[in-house]
Formats: C-alpha cells, sequence, structure tokens
C-alpha cells in the first residue's frame, strides 16, 4: 500500500522559512514526478511547485524566488523549502506523486495528508 508521509508544517513568523519533507512508502517512484499543492481557508487547492524526474521544476508564480523544491530519488523523498514566507502562504500543503507533470496538473495519482502551516505577521 502506497503511502506520502509528511512532516516540517508548523507556525512561523512571516520572513521565516520552513521546510517540508514528504517520504514515500509501498513502492518506488524513480520516474514519477513529485509536487505540492496547497490550500488556503475558504479557497480552492492550488499548485505551488513540481520537480520531474530528470529535476526539472516548476513553480507558482506566487512562490517563485521564495519556494524551492527538491527530491532525493533514492529515498522516494521531495523536500519544499520555504523562505520569505508571507501570510499569504498560510494553508494545508499536500504533497502529491504523480506518473507526470501533465497528470500532477490534472489529477495527481497519490496523495499526502497535509499539513499546516502558518505564518504570522
Amino acid at each position: 500500500q502506497v503511502q506520502l508521509l509528511e512532516s516540517g508544517g508548523g507556525l512561523v513568523q512571516a520572513g521565516g522559512s520552513l521546510r517540508l519533507s514528504c517520504a514515500a512508502s509501498g513502492r518506488t517512484f524513480t520516474t514519477y514526478t513529485m509536487g505540492w499543492f496547497r490550500q488556503a481557508p475558504g479557497k480552492e487547492r492550488e499548485f505551488v511547485a513540481a520537480i520531474a524526474w530528470r529535476a526539472i521544476t516548476y513553480y507558482a508564480d506566487s512562490v517563485k524566488g521564495r519556494f524551492t523544491i527538491s527530491r532525493d530519488i533514492a529515498k522516494d523523498t521531495v523536500y519544499l523549502q520555504m523562505d520569505s514566507l508571507k501570510p499569504e502562504d498560510t494553508a494545508v500543503y499536500y504533497c502529491a506523486f504523480a506518473s507526470s507533470i501533465e497528470t500532477m496538473r490534472i489529477r495527481p495519482d497519490y496523495w499526502a495528508q497535509g499539513t499546516q502551516v502558518t505564518v504570522s505577521s
């Protein structure tokens, strides 16, 4: 059974940093695209960042230059380094795995349970 386990969420002041991790178990995801979405209260879930298996990265405009996505293929783990955090980054962050970037944007194959990130002003 595939499981995605997130860690690293929490409360931080504006301007601070957090690092999210998401580790997969149950199978290998060497060629999969790994990514992050977020959902703020009262808003729809939105794409944040993704990294394809060839290390090509994709970012939402709202996080470019502040967030960095990376992966450890050997560990089937994806990371999201979030710097210069703003109150509007407050949301539940979800890790997702997909067979391609196209699938990631439309309907990822696997989701994690979500982790809360709160940025205070």
